[in-house]
């Protein structure tokens, strides 16, 4: 019979990691287990209070699943009887990986996937004033791809822009707003940001309002990320949207995430496959959705002051697929 657990742990952030919401110190995690014939599949996810999430809610959710799940309850199935959100990511995750040891295959095979390859990680820089960020693009420099939170719109945030590309002049950037700006600040910043080399602009308006994007002619691509979840509510994000931002926690886990992105390239929907701060165990099955995409945000364990063992490996920028010691 397949048994399940699920507990909450907390990883120290190395400083802190902020946005236009807020700060934090520390990553709180759940982790979720499933468990038959002595082997035991892991799955984690981060309870997000903007989506109504709290690690409490989250440990009990999961753990609701118990009869269903030593009934021998499919992912299929699972998909249909848990809302999407972290708690399913959780547990979707944890049961693929159950299946790959059950199996005694690779959960890119089951999935019908190639061989993951190492990716090139973008690497966030929390919303600081404009001076701190110059520091620590400067330090962050070596590193391809940058990503910026920004603030509430307006000439800081294009002097947050400017600072980090005098710090990081051959960096790609990236800027994600964290659906800060208002609405009539998009255009003038997008512009603004076209001549700072941004490659990429990401939620710059609250997913309530994202209606005034709808055929505006913005010079830099724009993509969803709090407006985009899952398979529900695709259609309407084209022509507001080039790209989205797949996270496992908003899509409720690797299966619609692969779902969500066979989506979005039919719908010509360009692909970020985004993460959460937390540990190796969250990106691993991450890494699979991330093959296909256009811009990997998978840096979390970067972020931290000390990742879970084993862990993925990061050379740089450069992250390599999970061992299977670690997922999958």
């Amino acid at each position: 019979m397949r048994e399940i657990t699920a507990e909450v742990q907390s990883w120290p952030i190395a400083g802190a990691f902020t946005i236009s919401r807020g700060a934090k110190t520390e990553a709180r995690v759940v982790v979720a287990s499933v468990s038959e014939n002595g082997l035991t599949g892991y799955g984690e996810c981060v309870p997000y209070a903007r989506y109504g999430e709290n690690e409490e809610d989250v440990v009990t959710a999961i753990k609701a699943q118990q009869p269903a799940i030593a009934d021998g309850m499919s992912r299929a199935e699972l998909q249909r009887v848990m809302p999407r959100g972290a708690a399913r990511n959780a547990l979707d995750c944890a049961l693929w990986d159950l299946e790959t040891k059950l199996a005694g295959k690779p959960a890119w095979e089951l999935a019908g996937l190639g061989a993951p390859r190492a990716l090139t990680t973008a690497y966030t820089l929390s919303l600081a004033a404009p001076e701190e960020m110059h520091e620590a693009a400067k330090t962050a420099a070596h590193r391809p791809i940058l990503k910026l939170k920004l603030g509430q719109g307006g000439n800081e945030d294009v002097a947050r822009v400017e600072a980090v590309r005098t710090g990081a002049p051959n960096a790609a950037l990236i800027v994600d707003a964290n659906e800060g700006w208002k609405p009539e600040d998009v255009l003038p910043l997008a512009h603004e940001f076209a001549r700072l080399g941004v490659s990429l602009i990401e939620q710059p308006v609250p997913a309530k309002e994202d209606e005034v994007l709808r055929g505006i002619e913005s010079p830099v691509p724009l993509c969803a990320d709090e407006s985009a979840h899952g398979l529900e509510g695709m259609r309407r994000l084209v022509g507001l949207y080039d790209f989205i931002n797949v996270k496992l926690d908003k899509t409720g886990g690797l299966t619609e995430a692969l779902a969500v992105i066979r989506c979005a390239k039919l719908r010509k929907l360009r692909v970020m496959v985004g993460c959460m701060v937390s540990t190796s165990l969250a990106m691993a099955p991450a890494m699979l959705a991330a093959q296909q995409a256009d811009y990997v945000d998978l840096d979390g364990p970067l972020l931290l002051a000390q990742d879970r063992e084993p862990s993925l490996r990061y050379e740089g920028s450069l992250v390599y697929p999970p061992e299977r010691e670690l997922w999958g």
